[in-house]
């Protein structure tokens, strides 16, 4: 541990869909074998000498997982969350799914006000916040929403607390449901409903203003495009694991915007830990299950089988 490290006991540890693309084998960014973990609520065991007085051993932390170059055109941007040679907790390099984790102190951030597993909640929330500042979601603004996990959650609630009106895609009636509750004012579930049809119908046939993709599929990329309106905005978090072919009339036509969404940055992580302060998140909806080190395995199995009736799961270490 150097001086400017915090040693942290890892509490509680979340699984997304990055995890559960890993334990799938499909992760194109993640080499075998590797400790998953990036959403982290910890207590600080100790500190390096030149750690600053206001961190204290005992207090709940929580973690900022990437780790950038600084030297990238990036990075030198001021976009370090795009880094070209990011390392993320759990993906590039092993993660918090241990007992101890060493940590600078520059990458953690505090509240007094959040419980170790709203900590875990945080950087997840993260990417839907970031995604919704890339769409420059504003108050009055339609967004469609395609995907309510847990990055799809990020999305609606980020997109409401600025004043929009959330349309949320599923195909999973339990996830409709919590995104709901957390501010999407329309649901679509698109395995039983005509997407065009309501979404004209709900937007006064223009489409929504702002589409933003957390999925993943070639189906939902190319409906974002589609089904946006004309001089609108799309955003892509999800990685699609198979080419995707456009009709690229769209993209002319409409004078699209379509941009991409990594990780997040401090201001999201601030903005995210400000928001679960207010208590607006219905956190005991949000966390499906709660599972020991040992049965882990098996919880993303379960999740592996049956994924509409999971949107997050959270080991206690």
């Amino acid at each position: 541990m150097g001086e400017r490290d915090v040693l942290l006991r890892v509490r509680t540890a979340g699984f997304c869909g990055t995890d559960l693309s890993t334990f799938r084998g499909v992760n194109p960014l993640v080499s075998y074998p590797r400790i998953p973990g990036h959403e982290l609520g910890c207590t600080i065991d100790a500190m390096g000498a030149a750690v600053p007085p206001k961190f204290r051993v005992g207090q709940s932390v929580l973690v900022h997982p990437y780790q950038n170059c600084g030297q990238c055109s990036a990075c030198r941007q001021g976009r370090p969350n795009s880094c070209r040679d990011n390392q993320t907790l759990g993906v590039q390099r092993d993660g918090g799914m241990t007992e101890q984790l060493a940590i600078p102190f520059d990458k953690l951030y505090t509240s007094d006000k959040l419980s170790l597993r709203e900590m875990a909640l945080v950087e997840p929330l993260t990417i839907g916040c970031h995604a919704v500042t890339r769409g420059r979601v504003a108050a009055g603004d339609t967004v469609g929403v395609f995907g309510c996990g847990a990055i799809g959650i990020g999305v609606i609630a980020a997109a409401a607390a600025k004043g929009a009106t959330v349309i949320a895609i599923e195909v999973a009636d339990e996830k409709l449901a919590l995104a709901q509750k957390v501010g999407a004012k329309h649901v679509i579930n698109s395995a039983r409903e005509e997407l065009h049809g309501v979404l004209q119908q709900l937007t006064e046939r223009e489409g929504p203003r702002v589409m933003i993709e957390a999925v993943g599929l070639p189906d939902t990329f190319r409906a974002a495009v589609e089904e946006v309106a004309f001089a609108g905005r799309v955003v892509y978090i999800g990685y699609s694991k198979q080419p995707v072919e456009y009709d690229t009339r769209h993209f002319v036509q409409r004078e699209l915007d379509v941009l991409g969404s990594r990780n997040a940055l401090p201001e999201d992580f601030r903005a995210v830990i400000a928001y679960l302060e207010s208590g607006l998140l219905p956190v005991d909806d949000v966390i499906t299950r709660t599972v020991s080190l040992d049965d882990a395995g098996a919880a993303l199995a379960d999740w592996d089988s049956r994924p509409g009736a999971i949107c997050k799961i959270h080991v206690s270490l």
